[in-house]
């Protein structure tokens, strides 16, 4: 009979494939938990005094990291604010958003609800409605990005958490990899990295839990969840690398973190070689930190306005 390895609970929920492992309800809830605190400490990833904002989607990843980080508000080491961006994709976002507005709820965090309709004047369908060969991500992650600094700044918050898990962190690393895109490369890691004050320290604290887990996490606490995937995500170059690595990682079920931990090995010397050191200066635009006299976004933004 298969026992729980901590506590001999013959209810077992996971029997973890890279390590032989097998976790009962109670004492898997508590080992993610332990081990994500943990990692936390050991990156470094807050301190005393800090305030999180969570960029709350409502789905798996970010709920559970709204509920760990939350163990360190109620002892008041950091204090948190959640925000959920709504892009306005029609028949999809709308639940995603209820359930973030449910989870802050239960919690008792402060909840923000932006939309690109608010910051851009657009929602994401009416974006891709009017884009010529521009995959719906591209927009989606600079505008997210763009518009999750200024929140933070808005709240006054001193690191931004996001959902990013193991199977996100390699799927980043073999893209930008195949890409050749060594610049994107050297910025990856478990928190950003910036000489500039205009812009958010970035962490993930679950950049070391498999998306398996964290959804196994959210449904042995019973939080209420967004399962539903994006649709513009399922023609995307992610998408690709997502489905190759799991099919890898059926047979080399530790794949993911030696593809991990190798980068982290050789980030150092990738960024010794390649990083820019290129000064910031501001978006002549909006006034977000920028390397050239726009940003990415209002690059973006000033395309629509010759169209």
């Amino acid at each position: 009979m298969d026992l729980c390895d901590k506590c001999g609970n013959p209810q077992i929920i996971i029997k973890r494939k890279q390590s032989g492992q097998m976790l009962c309800q109670e004492c898997f809830i508590k080992a993610i938990q332990e081990k994500v605190l943990k990692d936390i400490r050991r990156q470094k990833l807050v301190t005393k005094g800090d305030k999180v904002l969570v960029a709350l989607s409502g789905g798996k990843d970010s709920v559970m990291v709204l509920d760990i980080l939350n163990n360190l508000r109620e002892r008041r080491i950091i204090d948190l604010v959640a925000v959920t961006i709504d892009e306005g994709i029609c028949g999809y976002r709308e639940d995603g958003v209820d359930i973030a507005a449910q989870n802050t709820e239960l919690l008792g965090v402060k909840h923000r609800i932006v939309s690109f309709k608010d910051y851009l004047g657009r929602t994401l369908d009416e974006i891709m409605a009017d884009s010529g060969d521009r995959n719906a991500c591209t927009y989606c992650g600079v505008f997210r990005r763009w518009i999750l600094n200024q929140v933070a700044r808005e709240e006054g918050a001193t690191k931004i958490a996001t959902g990013h898990n193991l199977d996100d962190e390699t799927q980043s690393i073999m893209m930008n990899y195949m890409e050749g895109n060594i610049q994107n490369l050297t910025r990856i890691g478990v928190k950003s990295e910036s000489s500039c004050e205009g812009f958010t320290v970035k962490i993930k604290p679950l950049r070391e839990i498999p998306e398996r887990e964290t959804a196994l996490y959210v449904m042995a606490r019973d939080l209420p969840v967004h399962l539903a995937g994006c649709p513009y995500a399922g023609d995307s170059f992610r998408a690709k690398i997502r489905d190759f690595l799991q099919e890898i990682n059926q047979e080399h079920p530790t794949i993911m973190y030696s593809t991990l931990r190798g980068f982290d090995k050789i980030k150092p010397v990738l960024k010794k070689e390649f990083s820019r050191q290129n000064k910031l200066g501001v978006c002549r635009e909006c006034g977000e930190p920028a390397a050239a006299e726009l940003c990415k976004a209002c690059s973006f933004r000033k395309q629509w306005k010759k169209e």
